[in-house]
């Protein structure tokens, strides 16, 4: 088990933090960058790029990483399906969460105005989320890149005039850019929740877990969810979240991937194995502490 931050803080303070490769899908500075250094600390952080979500898990399974981080829901978009995939067909577990408030913000090399922009590079998802500040800016051609912080590194790189960025403000830090609008996406509540991801044998269970994540697989009977619900209300576990996803060649046959939070001196293990029995298949994700929310 890799130590969190909290963890860490009790080693003598003559000892250098450990550093961790951490897989993110992304660059540094993109958003994955900023929630791992939130969680292990900045300063315990090497980035390990990962151009797909399925080579960032390919490269925690392989040790080319110690361990991953992967956004798993959005307050926006809502569960990334694509990512409970891999985590169910791969051999890691969650072992951590971390909520961060996405705070997107246009940037270009020192000395630019928006007014002589013609182009703003960015992820797609990235220009979604501004495009009412844009909408006021309609000289401003959009263009969809691989990243945000790939986007204002190679603007950095190649010194392209008229051109901006969206990215986080590590990003412009990172890359020597100038911040010429802050805050520009259109929700002020939008926040994405990451998984800590570790190969599966390298997990030791977790004393203070009090949040758990499942996946697991249903009878076709009347009231089959419902038997599995009331049992975890009955063990003292507080749902919060149920994602239901279709079995791949299984045609009208569901696995529900569900979070649960236990309640002060319950046993998440009594929970599972209550649910055992009530399940046609039953796989436990993670289980660890519940996740704190940076801005």
């Amino acid at each position: 088990m890799i130590e969190t931050t909290n963890e860490a803080s009790e080693a003598s303070v003559c000892e250098a933090p450990a550093r961790l490769r951490v897989a993110i899908q992304g660059f540094p500075g993109a958003f994955h960058d900023i929630a791992a250094r939130q969680f292990f600390g900045a300063g315990r952080v090497e980035v390990v790029p990962a151009h797909t979500f399925r080579q960032l898990v390919e490269q925690v399974e392989s040790g080319a990483a110690d361990t991953g981080l992967m956004a798993i829901e959005n307050t926006i978009a809502g569960s990334i399906i694509g990512n409970y995939r891999l985590l169910t067909a791969s051999n890691l577990r969650a072992t951590g969460e971390v909520y961060l408030r996405i705070r997107q913000n246009l940037m270009a090399l020192p000395g630019q105005r928006i007014e002589g922009l013609r182009e703003v590079h960015s992820h797609p998802i990235a220009i979604a989320q501004c495009d009412e500040f844009f909408a006021q800016h309609p000289h401003i051609r959009l263009v969809e890149t691989e990243d945000t912080a790939l986007s204002a590194s190679l603007i950095a790189e190649q010194q392209m005039a008229g051109t901006g960025a969206i990215a986080s403000s590590l990003a412009a830090s990172l890359y020597g850019l100038e911040l010429l609008a802050e805050s520009i996406e259109t929700n002020k509540q939008n926040f994405t929740r990451f998984l800590v991801l570790e190969r599966g044998e390298d997990v030791k269970q977790m004393a203070e877990a009090d949040k758990v994540s499942l996946c697991f697989s249903l009878s076709h009977e009347v009231g089959s969810l419902h038997r599995v619900l009331s049992a975890l209300s009955a063990h003292g576990a507080n749902l919060t979240k149920i994602q239901s996803v279709p079995i791949t060649g299984r045609p009208w046959e569901y696995f529900f991937f569900v979070d649960f939070v236990t309640e002060e001196g319950s046993h998440w293990q009594q929970a599972v194995e209550a649910l055992r029995p009530l399940t046609s298949s039953l796989e436990v994700l993670g289980a660890y502490p519940q996740g704190q929310f940076f801005e």
